[in-house]
């Protein structure tokens, strides 16, 4: 990128127009730096294959989601050019583009590198004609015996219009041969999602559903001629649409929509690459769909299904076990007396999330001191230890405050339910507020203390609250008893509950309202404590990096001369490194055993750190249509551990990528041939570390 050819300074009002990258390239990018973790052959190899599961899904999401959407501005005449400058019908195909070589990279990387390497370890994963006639014999019984009953041939003629293909189904596309008239006939059969993605024909013998179906075709079809059968598979719109406005509630809204949203358009056509052209033809038509949107694969479609494969009891194909610490509330002591003697700052999973946040709402629930119980949740396990807290705390007269988020993406239905199971409990159950998800992550404890007045307890965080995701995503909070802090967190609930307006809050910054200011209003203070010659930088660490009005306060930050470091896991439209624009700026991403889902932001105050955590991206969604919140981090010695690890990302010899001007992502595999000092791996360094860090410490 040629932005400031020269390498002068750029004033304010020249901040070039090009200064953003492709949102949804960008996203794309990201899923490729998962698709190199399945190519990497240093990782076990069930991870592998766990990592060629993620790609797959994450891109079904990507297409439900982003490109439906995309597709409907044009559908809609609402096309408007992206922060990048491209209208959505050229980011569509950029898009389609880049889609294609990765799922063709997908592809190759099942069939040429791990298919071979779990054959080499004993795990098969064969095609029909592939398999032993003792494995194909046992098949057709579970064929007649578990497949057939839940099958449904439909087939297509003067009488029966072209079936319904719902969105991201595997189907069979099947031309049957007339013998009185020789009249051929297409017919659909869909493969049952109900059953497993991969049939196991004998121990650690594997083969595709769709096969095994395909292989009696002739039971579905009795007297016909089976010509041809190919498979295919849609992925459809699938985003949410509300009317908010509406009388009815949002809970019964939300119910609706999810009916409705079955019936989304077609974006995205998936066949296997030996499909005939008269079928592939024809499902074209039907469909309503162009070139761009055909995928042509070698099969088996659906490596999503892969994640069963990963989950064989394998240890010694896997990452080792991993005990999380219990170190950061001793089980042994009085939970709410070390939370009252100083703050306890939690990183999950290398803390323990069981004997820290969990055992804060189960005690709480069981102490007959505490008063009340206030909680968000936006995500939560189908069998939660502390929805069940909650429930307890209800019963036994607590008054509990459950604020849900009904439009959780893709957890909708799970929220519903445990919307309704809280309330017949007896719980406060809110929806929050029309136009607004409530995303931040707050718990409350109003607990009456031995001298008869009441303390609060909280916990503010970066992830859900949900124990098992709390095992595999990289989180932040802060369990503390801080005064300021409980009377912020009150205001914010009575804010979510109530009709409170309330703006500005003592160690909180809450979108929509202030926090994007605030971030902002940071970022400048470091541009003039770096003009007074004091200490100054910008440390971000976050999921997502897009919203531009804060992407140009980095650059304003990176002109003046301060040295901004951005620790991204996804999208980042940031262009760093750009000479007389960016100069300062390095953004990386790491990608591994856990997700990284935790949100920090750092400012150097010269030479004395303000550090704040919380459930916010730098997106336009989080800024300015959730409520989500950050918390300052008063405690010296918990600011500097976040810097220290802000840093160490940012470092020459840690495995990472890095992004420069042009969008592209390079993994830092310098110090890979290098023996003696081998590049270090953020995670496995917090493993390993994980008990360095006590109470007293």
């Amino acid at each position: 990128m040629s932005v400031n050819p020269g390498h002068f300074p750029l004033p304010d009002e020249a901040l070039p127009g090009d200064r953003f990258l492709d949102r949804e390239e960008s996203w794309l990018r990201f899923n490729q730096r998962v698709l190199e973790l399945a190519e990497d052959p240093a990782l076990p190899l069930l991870e592998r294959v766990r990592f060629l599961s993620i790609f797959a899904n994450n891109l079904d999401e990507f297409f439900m989601v982003r490109v439906a959407g995309l597709a409907r501005r044009l559908a809609t005449g609402l096309a408007v050019r992206s922060a990048s400058g491209r209208q959505p019908r050229e980011t569509l195909e950029r898009i389609a583009a880049v889609a294609h070589e990765l799922m063709l990279r997908h592809s190759a990387c099942f069939h040429e590198e791990l298919r071979p390497a779990l054959a080499e370890e004993g795990i098969e994963v064969l095609r029909w004609d592939a398999l032993a006639e003792t494995e194909r014999e046992r098949l057709r019984r579970l064929f007649s015996e578990r497949i057939y009953p839940v099958l449904t041939p439909l087939v297509v003629d003067s009488a029966h219009p072209f079936p319904y293909i719902s969105g991201r189904s595997l189907n069979l596309a099947v031309i049957v041969r007339d013998p009185d008239n020789e009249a051929t006939l297409f017919a659909r059969v869909k493969v049952p999602p109900v059953l497993p993605r991969f049939i196991e024909a004998s121990p650690s013998r594997f083969t595709p559903l769709e096969d095994v179906i395909a292989a009696h075709l002739h039971e579905l079809f009795v007297g016909m001629e089976v010509v041809e059968h190919h498979a295919f598979r849609v992925t459809r719109n699938q985003d949410l649409e509300i009317d908010e406005d509406i009388s009815e509630g949002l809970l019964q809204a939300l119910e609706r929509e999810l009916l409705r949203r079955r019936f989304g358009p077609v974006v995205r056509l998936e066949v296997e690459e030996s499909i005939s052209p008269e079928v592939l033809e024809l499902l074209t038509a039907e469909l309503d769909l162009d070139e761009s949107q055909i995928y042509r694969v070698p099969g088996p479609l659906d490596l999503a299904g892969l994640d069963a494969i990963a989950d064989l009891d394998q240890p010694q194909l896997k990452y080792p076990p991993f005990v999380p610490s219990k170190q950061s509330v001793p089980h042994d002591a009085d939970f709410f007396a070390a939370v009252r003697e100083r703050d306890v700052l939690v990183h999950h999973p290398y803390d323990s999330f069981t004997t820290t946040v969990q055992r804060m709402i189960e005690e709480a629930a069981a102490d007959p001191h505490v008063l009340a119980i206030k909680q968000t949740l936006y995500r939560t396990s189908g069998d939660s230890p502390i929805v069940d807290a909650l429930i307890d705390a209800a019963e036994q007269g607590k008054q509990v405050v459950v604020v849900v988020e009904l439009k959780a993406r893709f957890d909708e239905r799970a929220n519903i339910a445990w919307a309704r199971k809280l309330e017949r409990a007896g719980c406060h159950v809110v929806y929050g507020f029309v136009g607004l998800k409530t995303h931040c992550k707050l718990s409350l404890v109003v607990r009456q203390e031995a001298d008869g007045g009441l303390r609060r307890y909280c916990h503010i965080g970066t992830g859900n609250y949900h124990p098992k995701t709390a095992r595999l995503y990289e989180d932040l909070g802060l369990l503390t008893a801080n005064a300021a802090v409980g009377e912020d967190v009150s205001a914010l609930f009575n804010h979510l509950t109530g009709y409170s307006r309330q703006n500005t809050y003592n160690r909180l910054l809450v979108a929509p309202r202030s926090l994007r200011a605030g971030l902002i209003e940071r970022v400048e203070q470091e541009i003039e404590n770096h003009r007074a010659g004091l200490p100054a930088r910008v440390r971000f660490k976050c999921n997502s990096l897009v919203d531009e009005a804060t992407i140009d306060a980095l650059y304003r930050a990176s002109r003046a001369g301060v040295p901004v470091d951005v620790w991204v896991r996804g999208i980042c439209v940031l262009r760093p490194g750009v000479p007389g624009l960016s100069d300062n700026i390095r953004v990386r991403s790491v990608l591994g055993r856990f997700l990284e889902h935790s949100r920090v932001f750092a400012f150097e105050a010269g030479g004395d750190p303000e550090v704040w955590l919380g459930s916010a991206d730098l997106m336009h969604r989080n800024l300015d249509r959730r409520v989500e919140a950050l918390v300052r981090v008063a405690d010296r010695a918990q600011r500097a551990e976040l810097v220290r690890l802000l840093d160490l990302a940012m470092e020459d010899g840690t495995a990472t990528w890095r992004l420069d001007g042009d969008g592209v992502w390079t993994r830092s595999v310098a110090a890979l041939t290098d023996a003696e000092r081998p590049p270090l791996d953020v995670q496995v360094h917090l493993m390993k570390s994980r008990r360095w860090r006590t109470v007293d410490g």
